[in-house]
């Protein structure tokens, strides 16, 4: 559906994408992440032709972007960062616009317009000047422009932005169902919206590809996956350290940032090694009175941070 091969573009020292190479299949849902600058927004904008590539090519569809821009932006849908509208215009007078522009038949357009308005919950603002509008109302115009079409491809710059969390449930909900047949791509900076409606994860930083997997390959990544984690609901026991650092596959065994009421460790499992059931046989044998005890599934932000750090803000933003 989309295939991107050795994608770089530059503006004028700054390297903004760098042989990026990625496809995306049917009923994928493509989650972009990186640090600011790191070349998500500029990627996409190549993606869906509004600007040109220095190498490296783009197609969607099987149509390339450069040669065919027209034919690969009919299978498009483009929500861009920061969703400019035009603020004189009602919704609905924007979405039958944006139908018209895009030639479709005049017996379709009022429907079309009708489906996207009720899919993200405008029509009571339909006939209200958008100018008017609340950040988050005016983002969901600009989602509705772009699923108008029922395009086979979507491309969401921060697709949530400005929505409150009621609403950005609703676009998630509509997101994960739209899927089943298309192929969307998405940029966020919610590492919980990864989870929630991405089937893979790319991060970019300093424009180059750095991950590229499924959320659980990303979350299993973490220093923290495997680790037990232990909190006592009494004193902690004088040997309790020395006890659980003796265990067999235990690499390292730290104190948990916790007050001194839910004093506790977090126990480290050597590579490929589960430490769970010593733990917990440990435990039972030493009669400690716990509070909790579980196995930390990985952390995304402890992930994100360990594969972009020390890459560093460029000096100039890529949308310049």
């Amino acid at each position: 559906m989309i295939e991107i091969q050795n994608l770089s573009k530059r503006f004028g020292r700054l390297q903004a994408v760098e042989d990026v190479t990625l496809n995306v299949m049917p009923g994928e849902v493509l989650g972009f992440l990186g640090p600011n600058g790191a070349g998500k927004s500029t990627t996409m904008k190549m993606i869906t032709g509004f600007l040109s590539p220095d190498a490296g090519r783009v197609s969607v569809m099987g149509k390339d972007v450069s040669k065919d821009p027209l034919g690969a932006k009919s299978s498009i849908g483009y929500l861009p960062e920061g969703a400019p509208l035009y603020p004189d215009m009602t919704p609905e007078a924007l979405l039958v616009f944006s139908a018209r522009a895009r030639g479709m038949d005049p017996a379709d357009r009022m429907a079309a317009v009708d489906r996207a308005l009720g899919l993200l919950e405008l029509e009571g603002v339909r006939h209200q000047r958008i100018e008017t509008l609340s950040k988050g109302f005016k983002r969901r115009v600009g989602l509705a422009q772009a699923i108008l079409h029922n395009p086979d491809v979507l491309v969401l710059d921060e697709p949530t932005d400005g929505l409150d969390p009621n609403q950005k449930e609703q676009v998630r909900d509509l997101i994960r169902s739209m899927a089943q047949g298309k192929t969307i791509i998405l940029s966020t900076h919610i590492l919980e919206e990864v989870e929630a409606v991405c089937t893979r994860v790319a991060i970019l930083s300093k424009g180059a590809l750095c991950f590229n997997g499924s959320p659980s390959d990303l979350r299993k990544s973490s220093r923290f996956a495997g680790a037990v984690e232990i909190r006592f609901d009494t004193e902690v026991p004088a040997d309790a350290f020395l006890q659980l650092s003796n265990l067999p596959h235990v690499s390292l065994v730290e104190p948990l940032d916790e007050d001194e009421a839910h004093r506790g460790f977090r126990i480290f499992p050597q590579a490929g090694q589960s430490v769970l059931h010593a733990v917990s046989d440990k435990a039972r044998d030493r009669d400690w009175s716990l509070e909790d005890m579980h196995v930390d599934r990985g952390r995304l932000d402890d992930v994100f941070r360990s594969i972009t750090i020390g890459h560093g803000m460029p000096s100039t933003q890529e949308e310049a």
